[in-house]
């Protein structure tokens, strides 16, 4: 009797405690239990690892604004080398308004039209991004991060000395226009004023020297942004005729420039001013480009949700899978059924203790 009674004061003292006691199976060690840990913080170290990455990743921004200031100027780029030398062409801009654009940023440099072996492979690769651009335009956002970043879309300097004579001319630097349609255009002669608008000196020109065959290195309008291709860019145009004309329009529906070529010939009713015609036009509106990151507080919840979402999830996956086994062995009845001897509380015993009584004591 006095061990009955010291197990029931024990169960008594147990139940006195406010505090709630963890099971003793949250407890114990098990296999299972020691392989999902492992798999939770493998995981938790793998997704925590790509998102840091994703943290120091930049993603770009597009947002359209209405183009206010309507008095300022416009900005063209320009480096294009023609198939003739410097004293035979000119360059300049002729606006909707009739006005004659001052090309006094423009710079004439003698060059030879082939290129080098690098320059070549520098122009192939240019041709064949532009190519993926045409095709997939997110591929811009990545140029822009990474490829060409810091770098200009130019061609490289020659790496050796020319050895054909230089037939050629570099027009290369930056003109202010005003913000309305115009034409850029190089032609044979240098550009001269004009009451009525713009004249070439074509005259003192002989034809056997035309040839309008060009590469477009670069053009763009604005403030020119390293890393970004426009759709002109690396564009070559070869012809053997002398007399030629071509002309380079922005189609407004495909949203693509379109190059049109053709030989000048009076006889035949084909009539024109030889040279280079690129034709443009301005939109009221402009696109706004910004470089985004991801902030710190942004990073630090979403690295909480990965670790609490892993540790939750693995605990209900790891107790539905041991409840299922459970299901399954006493459906199917393996193993050896054992049944759990009850402890001795409030005078009861289980089936396997013998119960003492008074006349069994006597």
């Amino acid at each position: 009797m006095r061990r009955l009674n010291k197990k029931k004061a024990l169960n008594f003292v147990k139940e006195l405690d406010a505090f709630p006691k963890v099971p003793e199976s949250y407890v114990e060690t098990t296999a299972s239990g020691g392989t999902v840990s492992v798999l939770a913080f493998t995981a938790m170290a793998l997704l925590a690892f790509f998102e840091f990455f994703v943290y120091r990743d930049t993603w770009m921004k597009y947002e359209y604004e209405v183009d206010k200031d309507f008095t300022s100027k416009l900005r063209i780029n320009i480096d294009i080398t023609v198939a003739m030398r410097c004293q035979f062409v000119g360059a300049d801009v002729l606006d909707l308004a009739e006005t004659m654009v001052a090309s006094d940023g423009l710079q004439y440099e003698p060059v030879v039209f082939e290129l080098s072996p690098q320059q070549r492979l520098w122009h192939r690769t240019l041709l064949l991004i532009q190519n993926h651009l045409r095709e997939e335009h997110s591929l811009q956002d990545v140029l822009f991060k990474n490829v060409m970043k810091g770098a200009p879309t130019a061609l490289p300097p020659r790496e050796d000395d020319p050895i054909h004579p230089l037939n050629a001319c570099r027009i290369h630097g930056y003109l202010y226009v005003n913000k309305v349609a115009g034409n850029f255009h190089i032609t044979v002669g240098k550009a001269i004023p004009h009451p009525r608008g713009h004249a070439h000196l074509a005259a003192l020109v002989s034809h056997e020297t035309y040839n309008f065959s060009h590469r477009i290195d670069h053009l763009s309008f604005g403030e020119e942004i390293p890393g970004i291709l426009n759709p002109l860019d690396g564009t070559e145009k070869v012809s053997a005729d002398r007399n030629q004309i071509y002309t380079h329009t922005h189609n407004t529906k495909i949203q693509e420039f379109e190059s049109i070529f053709r030989v000048i010939n009076h006889a035949a009713g084909s009539h024109g001013v030889s040279g280079i015609f690129m034709k443009y036009d301005i939109s009221s509106l402009m696109v706004k480009v910004t470089e985004q990151h991801m902030p710190l507080w942004q990073f630090l919840v979403r690295l909480c949700g990965i670790i609490g979402g892993i540790f939750s999830t693995t605990g209900m996956l790891h107790s539905l899978v041991g409840f299922c086994i459970d299901v399954i062995c006493c459906r199917f009845k393996l193993g050896v059924y054992k049944p759990k001897s009850m402890s001795v509380f409030d005078g009861h015993v289980n089936s396997l203790t013998p119960l003492l009584s008074e006349n069994a004591e006597h």
